[in-house]
């Protein structure tokens, strides 16, 4: 017993890695090994002798089986301290440096118009995206024939088999955000509505699915005049350089009168500058509000009056940013958010909280 035993655990002591240890395991203690071989002999043992044989069988097992393992941790200490000594790392060097997130020029864009628009003294309206085909046409002042409420240029939503209402539509614009507001806190009251908006259209300059921001004031006395006043305050701001306007004569449902709103610019090699040259760029539509969109919010045109504009985000996020196709805004990898992207801002979002 005491030659098995300074036999493995000199071998073992002896062993130069994990698979020298494991021939000797299977060697001593394993189904075949010397040690398995000597506790089968115990049967033919007297109940003396195998009272005798049998502790000290059990006890070199164990005493083998802890060397195997003490064994095993030294070889693989012993490993790592030579991977340490060929692998030295200077801890002293600087970190890789990880890409923080940027933030979507929309969502950007939209927190610029906000907070430029809040200094003016207008807070925030929102609606559902998909609303009721009243809200977003007939409220409106829109005719059932007019081209807007076609299929072609509307999404509209199914009905269930045998319900003979209206189909509720993905809104075509943040107009039903405006008589909602009048129904709820009626007038006066001065609102900007951003938010998403659909319609069947997909080039260039137009997508499926596109951001909008329409401006609402209702009061006893206002005029065209506010009207101008506010869209160039609001572009002197935005451009950040004084910004001329012009008003042109239009027509739309929901105001009377209506404008085309152009801002002064140039177009210099494929590039626009806003607020300076001789040329001309459309970028919203604006009016007074018609007496009909007043009285679907429940209020009297009569004694109430203002005016309403509407634009693109999109749009004017490529105008002041450079970005030269609105599809970029969706479909675009990574790579293209980094060079358009805005880093973090410690300042409060249009939805509560801080960006960061």
């Amino acid at each position: 017993m005491d030659d098995l035993r300074d036999k493995y655990l000199s071998a073992i002591a002896e062993a130069g890695d994990e698979a020298a240890l494991e021939d000797l395991r299977v060697q001593a203690v394993g189904k075949k090994g010397e040690v398995a071989l000597k506790m089968r002999e115990l049967g033919k043992m007297t109940p003396e002798e195998r009272q005798e044989m049998g502790p000290k069988l059990n006890a070199l097992k164990d005493e083998i089986n802890s060397a195997l393992a003490a064994k095993k941790v030294a070889l693989a200490d012993a490993a790592l301290d030579e991977r340490l000594r060929g692998e030295w790392l200077d801890v002293t060097l600087p970190g890789r440096p990880r890409r923080e997130g940027t933030i979507h020029p929309i969502s950007q864009v939209t927190e610029e118009v906000t907070a430029i628009f809040a200094d003016m003294g207008f807070a925030v309206a929102e609606g559902p995206q998909i609303d009721t085909d009243w809200y977003n046409f007939d409220a409106l002042n829109i005719p059932s024939h007019h081209p807007a409420r076609a299929e072609m240029d509307t999404f509209y939503m199914h009905r269930a088999e045998g319900d003979d209402r209206a189909p509720d539509v993905l809104r075509t614009h943040t107009s039903p955000v405006q008589i909602r507001h009048l129904e709820k806190h009626g007038a006066p009251c001065r609102i900007i509505a951003p938010g998403r908006v659909y319609r069947a259209d997909y080039d260039q300059t137009h997508t499926p699915m596109f951001h909008q921001v329409e401006g609402l004031a209702i009061d006893k006395d206002i005029s065209m005049a506010n009207l101008k006043w506010v869209l160039e305050e609001f572009f002197t701001a935005y451009f950040g350089t004084s910004v001329k306007t012009r008003f042109r004569a239009s027509h739309f449902p929901f105001t009377e009168p209506s404008a085309e709103v152009d801002i002064q610019c140039a177009f210099e090699g494929g590039t626009v500058k806003v607020g300076e040259g001789d040329d001309w760029l459309e970028v919203l539509g604006s009016g007074m509000v018609h007496p009909h969109v007043l009285r679907s919010g429940g209020i009297d045109p009569e004694e109430w009056q203002g005016f309403a504009f509407g634009m693109g985000i999109d749009r004017i996020a490529m105008l002041k940013y450079g970005i030269p196709d609105l599809r970029a805004f969706f479909d675009s990898d990574l790579r293209w958010l980094r060079h358009y992207g805005f880093a973090a801002l410690d300042v409060p979002t249009l939805h509560g909280g801080l960006s960061r």
